[in-house]
């Protein structure tokens, strides 16, 4: 039997050490300054108060709803699309990603303004055909589908990654076979061969979707809109404390949906016995 090497490496203690600082240190200052209160000490009345603050309801659950929007969209653009490569083209697998690596590369600033040139034109040519009532549905301050539609290119990295990620490390060919095999078609052997042994990687793909589009601010801020990362800046002028407690619950949320998302994609299903007449 093997045995573990357990030695102790100051570099790499170095090096974890400085990583720690880096990200605890900002943390700890950004805690601080929502308890510490000059002239008081320390009061928690910055996160009490959260809840009750104007708008921040409002954003928080229009981030949520497009989130949820564009989870549900970018997974069904991508799933049956890496499916299908994989079994069909794989030879377009690079080119596909790049095609899904764009937006890594292209900056959000220039994103956003071929977005705003594109809206602002529409109106003014097509103000007389039926695609005018299209353009400003698209900009409904309700619910801007433009921005799940921004939010699903941008997400395309992230979820082809995770994908990709989950699709190595199972034999879907076999998969679909062995359910077309018992008569299933293409859908159903999709839905009950290939995605349960994807639940790992459509849920990494999801957190990762949730995440961004929690923190996105330069799109929706352009674009004249204000979901909950466009909220928190807005109330940075005024209320310091709030803006930066907001921000600090919003990071221990998103670290306990990485916790949650670790648990359920970690957990394999009870394995079934079939017995045979």
């Amino acid at each position: 039997m093997a045995r573990l090497n357990t030695t102790f490496r100051p570099g790499r203690a170095a090096v974890l050490a400085v990583a720690g600082l880096y990200f605890l240190v900002p943390l700890a200052a950004s805690v601080i300054f929502t308890v510490d209160v000059p002239g008081q000490g320390l009061n928690v009345d910055a996160y009490a108060q959260i809840l009750g603050t104007d708008g921040f309801l409002p954003s928080l659950v229009l981030s949520l709803e497009l989130a949820a929007a564009t989870i549900v969209v970018v997974l069904l653009l991508m799933v049956p699309a890496m499916v299908a490569l994989r079994l069909g083209a794989p030879r377009l697998r690079p080119v596909v990603e790049v095609i899904c690596s764009l937006p890594l590369i292209v900056p959000p600033i220039a994103f956003v303004a071929g977005i705003g040139t594109v809206l602002k034109w529409g109106p003014e040519y097509l103000a007389t055909t039926p695609l005018f009532q299209t353009f400003v549905a698209l900009q409904n301050p309700d619910f801007p589908i433009v921005l799940v539609l921004a939010y699903v290119v941008m997400a395309l990295p992230f979820v082809h990654r995770a994908l990709d990620a989950g699709l190595r490390a199972v034999d879907v060919r076999t998969l679909v076979e062995a359910a077309r095999s018992c008569g299933a078609g293409w859908p159903q052997a999709l839905v009950r061969a290939v995605l349960p042994n994807l639940r790992g990687a459509l849920l990494n793909a999801a957190f990762l979707t949730l995440a961004l589009v929690l923190g996105e601010f330069t799109v929706a801020q352009l674009l004249g809109f204000q979901p909950f990362a466009v909220w928190i800046y807005s109330i940075g002028g005024s209320q310091a404390q709030m803006s930066v407690a907001v921000s600090v619950l919003s990071l221990f949320l998103t670290w306990a949906l990485l916790l949650a998302v670790a648990t359920l994609g970690g957990r394999r299903a009870p394995s079934r016995t079939v017995s045979q007449g």
